[in-house]
């Protein structure tokens, strides 16, 4: 058994078909949950640590880090339930989010992440939630899909009117001249 294998065996959830449902490379499927469980045990973490501003009286700072202790259960219930054993809900929580489109995620993950830093900039809040940011950043790609063939590519790239924002108007751009012509493509 390989180690991404074991990888892939260690982050599988128990209820989880073993048939992937779309053609997602496993390296972001598992490294967006891996960077998930990361950020989120890190909001946790920088999250009290800006509780204890209110020591100093800095009011935004104290509810900041409650956004950000918010930010990182949200974020490990969602990529981690097993954190979670004792919640019933948590784990149904899960697999709705499982279902759902990645782009729901990534949206998710980036706007829940933007507040605390607002409201407490600091090395602490930008580390934590900016984790969380890059796994919204990682399901936004999982969402764009695999990118087309060359093949494809340079079919959209030497037809006529793909590159002409005016239907019907042939385009003198020289993108569509640079993949006609075979010199390009052959390597150096």
């Amino acid at each position: 058994m390989s180690f991404a294998e074991r990888l892939a065996g260690l982050m599988a959830r128990p209820g989880a078909d073993n048939v992937p449902r779309d053609d997602v490379p496993w390296h972001l499927k598992y490294g967006g949950r891996a960077v998930g469980i990361v950020g989120g045990f890190f909001c946790v973490l920088f999250g009290l640590w800006n509780c204890i501003g209110i020591l100093l009286g800095d009011v935004g700072c104290l509810v900041g880090g409650i956004l950000e202790i918010v930010v990182g259960f949200v974020v490990l219930a969602i990529e981690a339930p097993c954190c979670f054993i004792f919640l019933d809900y948590v784990q149904q929580v899960a697999e709705k989010a499982d279902q759902r489109p990645y782009w729901n995620r990534a949206a998710l993950y980036c706007v829940i992440a933007l507040p605390p830093v607002i409201l407490c900039f600091g090395l602490g809040t930008l580390f934590g939630c900016g984790l969380v940011f890059v796994t919204g950043m990682i399901y936004g790609m999982m969402a764009l899909g695999k990118k087309g063939t060359r093949e494809d590519m340079a079919a959209m790239a030497a037809s006529p009117n793909a590159m002409s924002p005016v239907q019907g108007v042939p385009s003198t751009d020289q993108h569509s001249t640079l993949m006609e012509d075979p010199d390009v493509w052959r390597p150096t």
